[in-house]
């Protein structure tokens, strides 16, 4: 198991491998996509009462992190 900022979890063996909050059943994806569709910070905090509100900053910066990577467009 890997953490990233204390707070992000990547686990092979939880939720597919995806990034996970605290080891938690929650992805990044799912709580990204819940911001970005205008959810609020209250709203998700609502949904999800095991979260703490820096949670869901750590998911931000680690979405701007991957954008640090370089990526290569195949044909």
């Amino acid at each position: 198991m890997e953490y990233i900022a204390d707070r992000i979890t990547i686990d092979p063996d939880l939720c597919n491998g995806k990034p996970t909050i605290r080891g938690l059943r929650v992805t990044v994806q799912t709580i990204l996509e819940y911001y970005f569709a205008g959810d609020s910070r209250e709203e998700i905090l609502h949904q999800y009462p095991m979260l703490e509100p820096e949670d869901i900053d750590v998911c931000l910066q680690f979405a701007v992190r991957l954008m640090d990577n370089h990526y290569v467009l195949r044909k």
